[in-house]
Parts: structure tokens; C-alpha cells; sequence
């Protein structure tokens, strides 16, 4: 069964600023322009090598000096964003110090609307979660848990009414490659009806795996042919994506050069359909596309 949710169980920390690129009555940024960023923050564990892994795995379980000053870097560099998925958040336990991280990063990073989707609730040990901030107000959000194990979901947020509406997609899909195949599926029905989506998350595949060979793949969707992503310290593999509809049109993407979690965080800039772009294109970079692009 879909557990599903108005937008008034958004948390409101403010109001929006006015601002040149405020929301028109649909919900939609005014100038047509949305910037995205995804990011798998793990918890706020920084992760420079390998062997971190095992010798600061105790943080997954209790509280570290280090986490603070790490939520600290990523707020600031969500400022600049309308959107931002997270994926391997903490919802609020004992390693976290009881602070609910997606909460706390919305603060940071002045957003008026944040979301948590708690996928794993091991009490007081840990809330792993998935989370969404916004300065755009969904007409509708939507919570999914994924097929497969316990403990992966999808958010599912509808901005703008009618043909119009854009649909956006925030995931984190498992590692085996045929449950995946399941979550994809679902997520694909899910989509159904509307025109213009994203997908954002961590996907734990490469983009060619998603739009050719997967239940994606009717969908036409574009992937910006972006650096790898993981490990942080030195990447090889291109698992973090936007994937976006072709309808709507790219202006700039980017794989940030910010090691504070053992992924690197994805930025793309949209520009929505009926606006005209503002600018030259900042990236020139290929597009993967599926086979009906």
C-alpha cells in the first residue's frame, strides 16, 4: 500500500525571501530557472580512503565530535540551491546526538520547507532516513517505501497543476541489481501521467544501466554525462544522477568538488518549459540519453 502525503506535512521553518527568483502562483519559480543538487551525505561521517570505513564505523552507531562542523559545511553549500534531495540522513538518535539532520541542514541552508522520510527506525541507535529541502512549495508530496529489504523509499513531489506539473523523484535503490530493477519499476509507475520529471538520489548505478536497461528506459529521460561520484577521495564511478525529461532544458551541470561524505554531491541547473533561458549554456558536456530521447 502507498502511504501518501499532502504538502502540509512539510515542516515550516520560515517564510520564503522575496527575490527575483521567487514562486509564481503555481508554485513555480517565476523565472522558469531551478537549481538541483542531490547529495549522499552519509550521515555527516567524513570519509577520506578506504579503511575509514572500517575504523570509523563506530559513527554510525554513536555520537562524534566531527559530525557538527560536517553539517556545517554542507549547509553552506546548499544555500544556493531550490531543491536538494539527501539520501543516508539521520532523523534524530544517539549518534546523531538527537539531531534531526534534515531539519537541522534546512535551518542552515534557509530553507521554508524540509521533509524526512524514515526508511529504517532503529530506535535510539539510528532513524536513517532520506530528505528533501525546498524553497518551492509541492502541490502534492507523496511517501513511498521501495520494494525489496526494509529500508529504501522514494519521495514523490508534484509542483504546478495540469499538463504543466513537474514531478521530482527523490530515491536512494538498493545495490542488487534485480531489486533494483524492482524499485525502478515502481518508480516508473509512479511517473505515469506526468510530462516533465526529474530523478534525483543516489542510484547505485551508472546512467546507461538506468536508461537503457532498465524499467526507465520507455521514459526518453536525459542524464547529463557528469564525473564520477564515489568514493569522494577518488572517483570512479558515476552512481549519484538527475536525471531529467526532455522537455526540459539544461543549463548547467557539475559534480562538486566537496569530500565531506564518501559521495560527491550532483548539481544541475533546469530551465523550465515557457521560459526563456537567461543565459549561455555553462556546460557542454554530452547527454546520455534512453532510446526513445
Amino acid at each position: 500500500m502507498l502511504r501518501r502525503w499532502s504538502s502540509g506535512r512539510l515542516a515550516s521553518l520560515c517564510k520564503p525571501q522575496a527575490s527575483s527568483h521567487c514562486p509564481d502562483s503555481s508554485g513555480l519559480p517565476a523565472d522558469g530557472l531551478l537549481r538541483l543538487l542531490s547529495f549522499n551525505i552519509q550521515v555527516g561521517i567524513s570519509t577520506q580512503r578506504y579503511h575509514h570505513y572500517l575504523t570509523r564505523s563506530w559513527q554510525h552507531l554513536l555520537p562524534h565530535t566531527g559530525r557538527a562542523s560536517n553539517l556545517q559545511r554542507i549547509g553552506a553549500l546548499l544555500t544556493d540551491y531550490d531543491l536538494v534531495a539527501l539520501q543516508e540522513v539521520d532523523g534524530g538518535s544517539l549518534r546523531s546526538g538527537y539531531v534531526n539532520q534534515v531539519e537541522h541542514l534546512a535551518e542552515l541552508g534557509g530553507f521554508p520547507y524540509w521533509y524526512q522520510q524514515l526508511n529504517r527506525n532503529l530506535g535510539r541507535l539510528a532513524q536513517h532516513s532520506n530528505g528533501v529541502l525546498t524553497r518551492l512549495h509541492p502541490t502534492q508530496l507523496e511517501d513511498h517505501p521501495l520494494p525489496g529489504p526494509p529500508g529504501r523509499g522514494a519521495i514523490l513531489m508534484r509542483f504546478g497543476e495540469g499538463s504543466d506539473a513537474l514531478a521530482v523523484v527523490v530515491m536512494h535503490l538498493a545495490l542488487g541489481a534485480r531489486v533494483r530493477a524492482r524499485q525502478l519499476a515502481y518508480i516508473r509507475e509512479l511517473l505515469s501521467g506526468y510530462r516533465h520529471q526529474v530523478l534525483m538520489g543516489d542510484m547505485n548505478t551508472h546512467a546507461v544501466d538506468l536508461l537503457q536497461h532498465s524499467p526507465l528506459r520507455d521514459l526518453g529521460l536525459l542524464a547529463p554525462q557528469v564525473e564520477a561520484t564515489f568514493p569522494s577521495w577518488r572517483p570512479q564511478r558515476c552512481l549519484d544522477h538527475i536525471l531529467i525529461s526532455p522537455g526540459l532544458s539544461l543549463e548547467r551541470v557539475e559534480v562538486l568538488s566537496q569530500p565531506i561524505s564518501d559521495h560527491l554531491p550532483v548539481a544541475v541547473d533546469i530551465r523550465l518549459p515557457g521560459h526563456q533561458a537567461g543565459g549561455t549554456l555553462e556546460s557542454s558536456k554530452t547527454l546520455v540519453t534512453g532510446p526513445h530521447s
